[in-house]
């Protein structure tokens, strides 16, 4: 517990305060609609807008990033065996691992937004309300996306192997009674780059924000490799898809 607040206080204290302090001087464009009444109706659109995104290809468009990230991903699985062998044996990350667990970077990822909305909503900061809103739009998306990826590919987690054994068959492998079981994608990963994301092109005036919020994701993603519980091609597809659906789903390319 220990960990999880000092974890907790030190992001919200670097993140969440001092950017709902301050509205930007100047948005480059108006917010769409949202609220929490147009939450629900957001995220339905939203997921059409996700799984529509296959007829885009055929038509021609984005096919060049669309390629760069299947390409990433298939490299890095391609390469899992070993590097899950590796992260499974070592005990270079005990440190780490226990000050960046689970329980700690889930709960850093979703308290800062809800801080931020209540910063906010004490200065009647509509402008942060709005980003902690599409935070949370944000995070649904992603994690609907997510668990249909783990629930059909059923991907073996690295910690289901003894060190030192072959980590080459992980796939269709994990029990499919469980929604969400599977190891494909990171959700950790997905929701820290979605959260990332929002405050990265929101408060494109803090140079320092893009930093702070990617770097800090790239952390939740790291973990989850070091700590044996997914696979590299894991987190960074999970990280792709994170910043895609911020970006050009829930800020419409911002």
């Amino acid at each position: 517990m220990k960990t999880v607040v000092v974890f907790t206080l030190a992001t919200l204290a670097a993140a969440a305060v001092p950017l709902a302090a301050q509205a930007p001087a100047a948005p480059q464009t108006l917010d769409r609609d949202v609220s929490w009444k147009q939450m629900l109706p957001n995220i339905v659109a939203d997921q059409a807008h996700i799984w529509t995104f296959p007829a885009k290809l055929v038509r021609g468009e984005d096919i060049l990033p669309t390629a760069i990230v299947l390409g990433g991903t298939a490299a890095f699985v391609a390469s899992d065996p070993s590097s899950g062998r590796y992260f499974r044996r070592t005990n270079s990350f005990s440190g780490f691992n226990n000050v960046f667990t689970s329980n700690a970077t889930a709960i850093g990822t979703a308290v800062v937004p809800a801080a931020f909305y209540a910063v906010g909503l004490a200065r009647h900061d509509t402008y942060a309300q709005h980003t902690a809103l599409f935070v949370g739009e944000a995070v649904a998306d992603s994690e609907i996306l997510t668990t249909v990826f783990k629930t059909s590919t059923r991907r073996l987690r690295p910690s289901t192997f003894a060190p030192n054994t072959p980590m080459g068959d992980t796939w269709f492998e994990s029990p499919g009674s469980v929604l969400g079981r599977g190891s494909f994608t990171s959700g950790h990963s997905i929701a820290a780059f979605s959260v990332a994301t929002v405050f990265a092109r929101r408060y494109p005036h803090h140079r320092w924000v893009p930093y702070v919020a990617y770097g800090l994701a790239a952390t939740v993603a790291f973990s989850r490799v070091t700590r044996s519980a997914h696979f590299p091609s894991d987190v960074f597809l999970g990280g792709a898809l994170g910043y895609s659906i911020s970006r050009f789903t829930v800020l419409g390319g911002k």
